[in-house]
């Protein structure tokens, strides 16, 4: 008979599986996240919690603003901007286990195949990574032979840094693979 002090196993976080890549024929740079929060998976959309900011920002450095900003257009009419202007959208893990959405809580995580990515796109010109845990997978992204480079998390959780300081760093990575002009 077990004792008063038994106790039952925590449940195993649930294997989640994430989002299939946004990209085009014509995609020159690839941004690749690490993986998508609990909102974006329950909306099916990339960066879908309303205080991320990576919308603002491909907005702010494309010079879309008002109706025309990309987090005022329903996610489905921000994929056709994002594509016609050679930004490719997906994370460095195909499925993982976590309770919440901070990547330091990723367990158990599968890589996507982004080998097999980058043969369906030719045109790509660099890999920039959103945010650290994407970025410890930089040797892995640098033997495919493009540049890539690392830029500010735009989570919610990269307090640390102002949107002003962000946009600055992914403007750059923008006009430095060619996706900064309209």
């Amino acid at each position: 008979m077990p004792s008063a002090l038994t106790r039952a196993a925590a449940p195993e976080p649930a294997r989640l599986t994430g989002l299939a890549p946004v990209a085009g024929p014509g995609a020159r740079l690839l941004i690749l996240g690490s993986f998508p929060s609990v909102a974006s998976l329950q909306a099916q959309q990339y960066y879908a919690h309303p205080r991320n900011q990576f919308w603002p920002i491909l907005s702010a450095i494309w010079g879309l603003q008002g109706d025309q900003a990309l987090n005022a257009l329903p996610y489905a009419d921000r994929l056709p901007t994002v594509i016609d202007r050679g930004v490719a959208i997906w994370d460095v893990y195909a499925g993982c286990e976590r309770e919440g959405s901070l990547d330091s809580a990723i367990r158990e995580a599968q890589l996507n195949d982004l080998a097999g990515l980058l043969r369906r796109l030719p045109t790509l010109r660099g890999i920039a990574h959103n945010g650290g845990e994407s970025a410890r997978h930089m040797k892995l992204t640098q033997t495919l032979g493009l540049p890539v480079c690392q830029l500010p998390s735009t989570s919610p959780a990269n307090a640390s840094w102002s949107f002003e300081r962000k946009l600055l760093a992914w403007r750059e990575a923008f006009e430095r693979f060619g996706v900064a002009g309209p």
